[in-house]
């Protein structure tokens, strides 16, 4: 047994997957062997869903059952979206999100998980009804109505319906569809790692789910977009950009959606991000603050790039949710959207051969003392 420790476990093994891969160093991502960009171009969020679960793409038989169940799923019982209106207008929607997934666990008890039957049940749940709670709740908190699923429409495309209740415009769509294909799975990030560990224990997979969305929810895994949007709006303007970067990069100091642990060139989802930014741009409007973000990443790349800082997957999806009309505090909720079909390909490959995670300490407290008599 080792006796160093490893702050954050970096880049210790916690367990053998055939999920996803990362090369860092090449700046490549791989669902089940198939790269992101050919998976970004050539499936709906369906389709990259079943791969991450069964392991294959699926055929179009199977792929029109997988649909089919999800759309009949999406509805949330009464008393779900009744315990999303009892909560707090100002509270962030991740806390609304992980108080209904972990409601859902009590409506569909799901104990025995190892159980093919509730394997599957308990997967098309979450992944249908996750959008219905993130909307569900955005609508109330304003003091609307919830806006019923449509069976008729595709996952991304209902969910913009469920927020506003107008149906969306296609290539709006298909960009938050390719968005959710990019955010499905990232191997072991914290979320993933929150997710195993519960799951280990054999809990079932709304309590698994909750406490991945729970970890999601820190500001050190999820809402870097956020902050973009943020620092973007504080630049103002392109004219302003080289002399505030260069200010950051002299005080050393982070700058939003640059750089990740694992990444060491640009992040392969950063890319597609920006190509689905421009088509989304000629179609809508241009955004000031794309440009402003190209010009960032045109600075640090001669400044930062050395160094293996590299814009991520935050740095252009929080101007794409914007230009969507998205508010900005649902930005993390729709990573979860995604990433639930990541979490739940994890929850199933923990439970083959599954033993509970229960890894050591270093004790670095008092030695073995007398208890004083003399109090």
């Amino acid at each position: 047994m080792t006796t160093e420790l490893v702050p954050g476990l970096a880049g210790i093994p916690c367990a053998a997957s055939k999920i996803a891969e990362i090369n860092g160093n090449e700046g490549k991502l791989y669902y089940r062997g198939y790269t992101i960009e050919d998976l970004a171009e050539h499936t709906s969020f369906e389709e990259t869903s079943y791969l991450l679960l069964y392991g294959e793409l699926p055929t179009r038989a199977q792929l029109a059952e997988f649909d089919a169940k999800l759309r009949s799923h999406r509805r949330l019982k009464y008393k779900i979206v009744d315990v999303l209106k009892t909560l707090p207008e100002a509270g962030h929607p991740m806390d609304a999100l992980q108080a209904g997934v972990a409601a859902m666990g009590m409506f569909y008890p799901a104990r025995d998980v190892m159980d093919p039957k509730v394997q599957e049940e308990s997967v098309i749940r979450l992944i249908a009804k996750l959008p219905t709670i993130v909307a569900a709740f955005h609508r109330v908190r304003h003091g609307d109505e919830a806006v019923m699923p449509r069976d008729d429409l595709g996952h991304a495309q209902n969910f913009l319906y469920m927020l506003n209740g107008t149906e969306p415009d296609p290539i709006a769509a298909r960009t938050l569809d390719v968005c959710l294909v990019l955010h499905a799975e990232h191997s072991m990030n914290a979320s993933t790692f929150a997710g195993r560990v519960v799951g280990s224990t054999l809990a079932d997979p709304f309590t698994v789910v909750a406490s991945a969305v729970g970890a999601l929810s820190g500001p050190l895994h999820g809402g870097a977009n956020e902050e973009v949007l943020i620092m973007l709006d504080e630049i103002g303007s392109l004219d302003k950009t080289d002399a505030y970067i260069d200010g950051k990069v002299e005080r050393k100091e982070k700058i939003m959606g640059l750089g990740h642990r694992v990444y060491k060139a640009k992040d392969p989802r950063a890319t597609i991000m920006q190509h689905l930014a421009v088509k989304l741009f000629d179609h809508l409007g241009v955004d000031t603050r794309y440009e402003i973000a190209r010009r960032i990443e045109t600075i640090t790349f001669e400044k930062l790039a050395p160094r293996g800082i590299y814009p991520n997957v935050d740095f252009y999806s929080g101007i794409l949710y914007a230009k969507l009309g998205i508010e900005p505090d649902l930005f993390t909720p729709i990573f979860a959207i995604a990433r639930v079909s990541g979490w739940l390909a994890h929850w199933l490959e923990q439970l083959e051969g599954n033993r509970i995670y229960r890894p050591s300490q270093i004790y670095t407290g008092h030695a073995p003392r007398a208890f004083p008599t003399d109090r």
